[in-house]
């Protein structure tokens, strides 16, 4: 086997993002499964026909249930919203196909572990789409918290911060519907940071949260593609059912203390994901807005010259970097697909599950399921209740 025969569900924001990925990753990386973009699938005929044609994929078609029953399909590709994720996913896994399905993995933890069960039952590899996994500099934090060289962890801050609802006659699209999305900034800016947590740092022990919807009601949408839509602000107006911002702290296991704030009402920040690690022998500091770049502090430098220096992580040295270009050209958003893919194909080549899986999809949806009941009942909630 030499080559992945793939089927997408879903062909915009995330769609564009996974097929620029199966497009690029045989000329960068040739030694893995050559990606076969065999069909692409969405509800409306003649947008998914157009989204075949730019996007590079063999044919299109409208009937997920048909395309997951193809015997010249390997792996389904789900990038639908979220409410679909669940039944094409056990559907898919009930076919024998490999799974990659976007993140958050399901409306809820219950949907989410009864997606890995039916993934393990089926004996498939399966992947959840936390791509900020894949940059360079955060594999770089990564190794330094896990080599010892900043010591024992005290703190892990996250903040994932964006503004593009502010306008509240912005239209009611389906990331501002709970029974579509599940959860709003929470669960799609949240969810990153959430998995960011448990890779660099480990897992949760007890989270407490709070969260705010500032635009009660919105305009109907008329129209939606990707993060942008149109409505009339003289039309009607629906309810908008998820948070507009979230923010929990938390108790790892470990014992070190984290805090997450995930905010669509950031003026300013157009999409400022971050993080800062402290710990007894020294920090890092990542902001997304500058991926290629971590910022170090290291406690044993001379007191002379103390202070946070910028590594550029763009040598051969970075994980991913020696399949690039020169050091200090640098990579973008786009490029963290194309190494998750690249991590699904060698899972599949290799016979082993890909990280993170649907097992991390399912720590996550604790955690974002944890917050929420803190929230409800306005106390410390423990994960071993989840």
């Amino acid at each position: 086997m030499n080559q992945l025969r793939v089927g997408m569900i879903g062909y915009k924001f995330m769609g564009k993002a996974h097929s620029n990925a199966y497009r690029s990753l045989p000329m960068f990386f040739p030694k893995a499964l050559k990606p076969e973009m065999k069909a692409i699938c969405g509800r409306n005929a003649s947008a998914v026909q157009e989204a075949a044609e730019q996007l590079g994929w063999n044919e299109s078609v409208t009937d997920w249930r048909e395309l997951i029953q193809r015997d010249d399909i390997d792996l389904i590709d789900i990038n639908a919203p979220s409410d679909a994720h669940k039944e094409i996913a056990i559907a898919a896994a009930k076919a024998g196909k490999h799974i990659f399905c976007e993140k958050p993995l399901a409306l809820t933890l219950a949907d989410a572990r009864e997606m890995l069960q039916a993934a393990e039952d089926a004996g498939v590899r399966h992947m959840v789409g936390f791509n900020y996994r894949f940059s360079p500099a955060v594999r770089l934090a990564k190794k330094l918290v896990d080599s010892g060289r900043l010591g024992q962890i005290y703190h892990f801050r996250a903040w994932f911060l964006q503004d593009w609802i502010m306008d509240p006659q912005f239209p009611l699209v389906w990331r501002l519907q709970k029974e579509v999305a599940g959860s709003g900034s929470h669960g799609d800016l949240g969810a990153h940071l959430i998995d960011l947590a448990h890779y660099l740092v480990g897992d949760m022990q007890e989270v407490i949260g709070m969260s705010e919807t500032f635009i009660k009601e919105r305009p109907i949408a008329s129209e939606m593609t990707g993060l942008s839509a149109k409505g009339s602000g003289d039309g009607p107006k629906g309810k908008v059912t998820v948070d507009d911002a979230t923010l929990f702290l938390t108790r790892f296991e470990n014992g070190a203390l984290g805090s997450f704030e995930a905010t669509r009402f950031a003026a300013g920040h157009r999409s400022t994901n971050a993080f800062e690690i402290n710990g007894s022998l020294g920090s890092v500091k990542f902001d997304f807005e500058r991926m290629n770049e971590l910022e170090v502090y290291f406690t044993s430098d001379e007191e002379d010259v103390q202070g946070f220096r910028r590594v550029l992580a763009t040598d051969p040295v970075h994980d991913y970097m020696e399949a690039w270009w020169p050091p200090g050209h640098t990579i973008g958003f786009e490029h963290t697909f194309i190494h998750e893919v690249l991590e699904l194909s060698q899972a599949i080549s290799e016979g082993r599950q890909p990280v993170p899986s649907f097992e991390d999809g399912v720590k996550c949806q604790a955690v974002l399921e944890a917050v929420d009941k803190s929230i409800e009942e306005r106390r410390w909630v423990s994960l071993s209740e989840m």
